[in-house]
């Protein structure tokens, strides 16, 4: 049974809401006992110590009483990282706070989360520790929210210190958001990185840094996408330019899997407390496209504790196939997300996009490594959406690699990355790939029946054509990977680029 002591006295648990949640005794503090205020000035500081057993539920709530006249709320916390058998998890404890709007699924008293990245957060009306949202500390209770992570088989046990300060608040900051288009060259390719951490959750990174090395990396666009938390999104707006569409969102980080929220309204939060037995995820994917967002499930096979996707593709509008450096995770992503193009072979049927992001936290992480490449009408949040959304890209390791991928028909009929060439079963179709900035890199033509042509190396100095004779009754699709050089022999080298398919055929089979 999870314990709490406040003091030197044990309370006890009541459950709330959802099943995997446990609310705590409450802390309560001398002026809300008075019903009074505190001395403006003054401070009060209160101690709680708990254990959390394994298999505690997955948030745990301890209440605060927080009477009229705070200026400022601090949390600071502690807990015990026992060593371990091998094999066996340890203790992560994550933490954030709901104000007096309560906890209820949906996140009307969100007031932040920082993981298990800080020990330590603040709140008051003109600011706040990065990951939490500056706003007046009113009256009510206030629940700070503990997220047990993983827990050793001793248990975790864990200390909590709160901290009132009363006083006059601090005059409320007003947020300026990022436009939503940049100046753009009409249409063309634009290169962007869409998953990025900042030190608004567990990056290392100011905006400033980010905007500065999307810039060095040669991007057009990026999307803020700090772990369950909004806060970022005011504080991109003075790092946007002509040159550089800065659009927001967040990475929903919840137990079965992670999944960005690309280019949602400023200010937008994205509730992440659930998992996929919960039957909650498409209430929020709703949420995210009634707020103008993609849904993008990221690094869907990776092995990190509650990092691999179990809800399911049918709300996602893309799918991050390639996240960071090319690793055998994404290998799988890549042939698991393949294995869902033939279902897309037929006119009218929807298919799932490939995007590809770096996921970069803190140096050495490079932003940019890899970038989606996608075909828009302009440099504006809903033009690379929908660029994004019709799978009108490529994805690549570098602004020096440069693609073009196009089918052609016997009378002259041509289909591009993402589209569909109209011709009948038998027709004779040339696929053509041009690529540049790939030295070495050898291409690969995969379809609905495999890899059906591997090229020669391409030159040292990095670029080359390469060309396929195919029919559409041979081939539904095809789409490009372009690897470099392995010395494992049938072990296919790591990706250069990966191209969205282009399908084949006018489908009435």
């Amino acid at each position: 049974m999870c314990q709490d002591t406040h003091g030197i006295g044990r309370r006890a648990l009541f459950v709330t809401g959802a099943a995997a949640a446990l609310t705590l005794g409450s802390v309560s503090f001398a002026a809300a006992d008075g019903q009074g205020q505190g001395t403006p000035g003054t401070q009060e500081t209160k101690a709680v110590r708990g254990t959390l057993p394994p298999g505690c539920p997955d948030f745990v709530y301890v209440p605060v009483e927080v009477p009229a006249g705070v200026r400022e709320i601090k949390v600071s916390y502690t807990y015990d990282r026992p060593g371990v058998p091998a094999g066996t998890t340890g203790n992560a404890l994550d933490i954030g706070i709901f104000d007096q709007h309560g906890t209820e699924l949906g996140g009307k008293g969100f007031r932040g989360w920082s993981g298990g990245a800080r020990t330590e957060f603040f709140i008051r009306a003109d600011d706040a520790t990065p990951g939490y949202l500056p706003g007046p500390v009113h009256a009510g209770t206030w629940y700070v929210a503990l997220g047990p992570y993983t827990v050793a088989p001793q248990g975790l046990n864990y200390e909590l210190t709160i901290t009132l300060t009363y006083g006059e608040p601090g005059t409320p900051v007003r947020p300026v958001y990022p436009p939503s288009r940049a100046k753009g060259r009409g249409r063309d390719w634009y290169r962007g990185d869409c998953h990025l951490h900042s030190w608004y959750s567990d990056g290392r990174r100011t905006p400033a840094e980010i905007a500065a090395l999307a810039r060095a990396a040669g991007l057009d666009f990026i999307n803020s996408s700090d772990h369950n938390t909004h806060s970022s999104h005011a504080h991109w707006a003075d790092q946007a330019g002509d040159d550089l569409l800065i659009m927001l969102g967040e990475e929903i980080t919840t137990r079965n899997g992670h999944v960005v929220a690309l280019g949602t309204d400023p200010g937008t939060f994205v509730d992440w407390r659930y998992r996929a037995r919960d039957n909650r995820f498409g209430r929020f994917a709703r949420q995210i496209h009634k707020a103008g967002g993609l849904v993008v499930p990221a690094h869907p096979h990776a092995t990190c504790v509650g990092c691999a996707w179990k809800f399911g593709f049918g709300e996602a509008d893309a799918v991050e196939v390639w996240n960071g450096p090319y690793t055998p995770d994404d290998e799988v992503a890549l042939a698991a997300w393949d294995a869902t193009l033939v279902a897309s072979v037929l006119d009218n049927k929807e298919w799932l996009p490939a995007m590809g992001n770096s996921d970069a936290h803190r140096d050495p992480d490079p932003v940019g490594v890899p970038q989606t490449v996608v075909l828009a009408d302009d440099l504006t949040r809903e033009a690379i959406q929908e660029g994004l959304r019709a799978g009108r890209s490529y994805v690549a390791e570098s602004k020096n690699v440069k693609v073009s991928f196009t089918a052609t028909g016997g009378r002259g009929e041509q289909a591009g990355i993402g589209e569909r060439l109209k011709v009948a079963a038998d027709t004779p179709v040339t696929v053509r790939l041009e690529a540049s900035g790939v030295p070495r890199c050898t291409v690969r033509f995969v379809t609905d029946e495999g890899v059906l042509l591997t090229s020669d190396p391409l030159p040292v100095a990095g670029s080359g054509v390469v060309e396929w004779q195919t029919t559409p009754q041979y081939a539904a699709y095809v789409r490009a990977e372009l690897r470099h050089e392995t010395a494992a022999g049938p072990v296919p080298g790591a990706l250069a680029a990966l191209t969205n398919p282009i399908f084949l055929g006018s489908a009435e089979r």
